[in-house]
């Protein structure tokens, strides 16, 4: 029996490490022609990129200009403008819309695409109410003194009022490292706060709405609110010294992300949010915002073998994926 299993050991081994030379080897085929395009049309791309941000930057740059003179060049206007009037117009512009439809059930091109069939149908008034309530708080006694505060360390990294907007290229940079940042801080703060000490205490108001909706996404404990929703946004830009015209953009960018991931709706031409709708139903699944740091530590693998995970995708054509790919037969009880 010893030996039959040791057999059996070394053959598993042998097949996770063909299995293994398998993907590297495709991976190689992927990568290799790839690589060979992207250097065949790189000075290209550059060159339709510089021509078409030297037309558009000279533009933006006329109007932030004329922004910075309308203000008087005050510091604490023009980064209160950039760091909380604007993210917050653009907040509950979006979930207006959103709760309206969550209330009224209409208009029906956006409802017909909910992803949990039957939930928030419509809405549960008084608990949507508890929601707004909450998100208000915490936009006006954290958020808006968290930006204050941070306009002083900005001062000190740098001038991030200036007059002079940074270049396509930089802001591309900066994008990047804010968007990676937050992946690893959100993972990590995430699933810190669903340890069982943390989670009653200050998670589980949050997973409240186990079918999310869009205004759902800033509805938190405060201690909640400071470590997985601000910190994880401003880290980034403190760090790499931002103009606020880039950490505008980047606020902007990362509220209609997570106000899209807690929406409830999958719409078409706009990002999945089914990754973390099935982590409201599920609870232990999918902490991330990419899904780069789920798929490292391997809590991704319950979504993987759900019709979730195929309907993972942006959705091209006006045909909701529920229909398209509709949940399998329920198993009889």
């Amino acid at each position: 029996m010893t030996g039959d299993a040791a057999y059996s050991s070394g053959g598993t081994r042998q097949k996770q490490e063909g299995k293994l030379w398998d993907s590297v080897k495709t991976t190689g085929v992927i990568l290799g022609p790839g690589l060979l395009m992207f250097a065949a049309f790189r000075n290209s791309v550059t060159w339709h990129l510089q021509k078409f941000w030297g037309a558009s930057g000279d533009f933006w740059q006329a109007r932030w200009e004329q922004v910075h003179h309308l203000l008087g060049g005050n510091e604490w206007a023009i980064f209160l403008l950039g760091t909380a009037l604007v993210p917050s117009l653009v907040y509950w512009s979006f979930n207006g819309l959103l709760m309206v439809a969550d209330v009224t059930g209409k208009p029906s091109f956006i409802t017909r695409y909910r992803i949990q069939l039957g939930k928030n149908d419509p809405v549960d008034r008084v608990k949507l109410r508890q929601a707004v309530h909450t998100v208000l708080l915490n936009q006006a006694f954290i958020s808006l003194p968290m930006v204050m505060l941070m306009l002083p360390i900005m001062k000190w990294r740098g001038q991030p009022c200036s007059k002079e907007l940074p270049t396509f290229h930089w802001f591309l940079l900066e994008l990047s490292i804010c968007v990676l940042l937050e992946e690893i801080l959100f993972y990590y703060s995430h699933r810190l706060v669903h340890h069982p000490l943390l989670y009653k205490r200050i998670h589980k108001k949050h997973h409240e709405w186990t079918a999310p909706v869009g205004v759902v996404s800033l509805y938190a404990h405060p201690v909640e609110h400071v470590f997985s929703n601000m910190l994880p946004l401003l880290v980034g830009p403190i760090i790499l010294g931002s103009h606020v015209a880039s950490i505008m953009v980047w606020l902007c960018l990362a509220i209609l992300a997570t106000s899209i991931s807690h929406c409830g709706y999958h719409l078409p031409f706009l990002p999945s949010p089914e990754f973390h709708d099935f982590h409201h139903l599920k609870f232990n699944q999918c902490y991330g915002v990419l899904g780069v740091l789920d798929r490292l530590h391997g809590t991704d693998t319950l979504f993987k073998q759900t019709k979730a995970y195929e309907r993972h995708q942006v959705l091209l054509s006006l045909t909701p994926l529920t229909e398209s790919i509709p949940d399998g037969p329920k198993k009889a009880k």
